[in-house]
């Protein structure tokens, strides 16, 4: 038995990953951004958080570490081949999904205008064996709410139009980080999963003395992502396309 694969448009020529913290994309969805901007798509990436609480030592000054972490993250997406990073710098640990954060990954989705936006899941309050950081699902959440429908609604902060020139974007695709029976996209990363690695390893004060094995942890995710799609390395998606109706809603259709 395969795992079943709906049916998808793509992600066009430009994409957004926004997220709660520095790494969280690295470890969500790097494969697909590599493969993607091998294929000469545009990448922008949006961090909430500068992920100044990411430290279990008493003597790191967060602010410092944010600086750190902003760098990190930076030289991350060189690796994956992404040019633009945006950081909206709320507090590490303190997200909510807020009227005013949903209006900033608005203001970024209208000022980018992607086709495609991925995100962290908001459903998912445990992965496995692991509690899921309130602030991922906060960021889910918002960004699901930016996406649809407050960056598409002219009326949804018409300020930014008046004041900004910001003018409403609709994303035709929006991808959330999925598992197991939620997940029905499957993004074949084989051929950039050392790529995926390089990008972790360069958030040194989250990995640090990387190892063989924890290089081999993370093959080892991508290989239960995949599940029983058929790929040996994956990437999976909850997927939905919010584009012009080119078919009937129920009708697949082929990339």
């Amino acid at each position: 038995m395969t795992t079943q694969q709906q049916e998808h448009l793509g992600h066009g020529n430009k994409f957004m990953v926004v997220v709660a913290h520095p790494d969280d994309a690295e470890f969500m969805c790097s494969g697909t951004v590599a493969r993607w901007t091998r294929e000469g798509k545009d990448g922008v990436y949006v961090l909430v958080t500068s992920g100044d609480k990411g430290s279990s030592d008493p003597n790191v000054v967060p602010a410092e570490l944010a600086r750190t972490r902003e760098e990190e993250q930076r030289n991350a997406a060189r690796v994956l081949g992404v040019h633009t990073v945006e950081f909206l710098r709320y507090e590490d640990g303190m997200v909510w999904n807020t009227i005013q954060l949903r209006k900033d990954i608005v203001r970024m989705i209208r000022k980018h205008r992607p086709s495609a936006v991925i995100t962290e899941n908001p459903m998912a309050r445990w992965v496995n064996n692991r509690v899921n950081h309130p602030d991922h699902r906060a960021v889910g959440d918002a960004t699901m709410d930016a996406v649809f429908p407050s960056a598409r609604d002219y009326h949804m902060f018409p300020e930014l139009v008046r004041d900004e020139g910001l003018q409403p974007h609709t994303v035709d695709h929006l991808y959330i980080s999925a598992r197991g029976a939620d997940a029905d996209v499957y993004i074949d990363i084989a051929t950039t999963i050392e790529t995926k690695i390089r990008a972790l390893r360069a958030h040194a004060s989250q990995v640090r003395n990387p190892t063989p094995e924890f290089d081999e942890n993370i093959r080892q995710m991508a290989r239960r992502a995949a599940g029983e799609s058929g790929m040996e390395f994956a990437e999976s998606f909850k997927y939905f396309y919010l584009g012009p109706r080119l078919a009937p809603a129920n009708t697949p259709i082929r990339a």
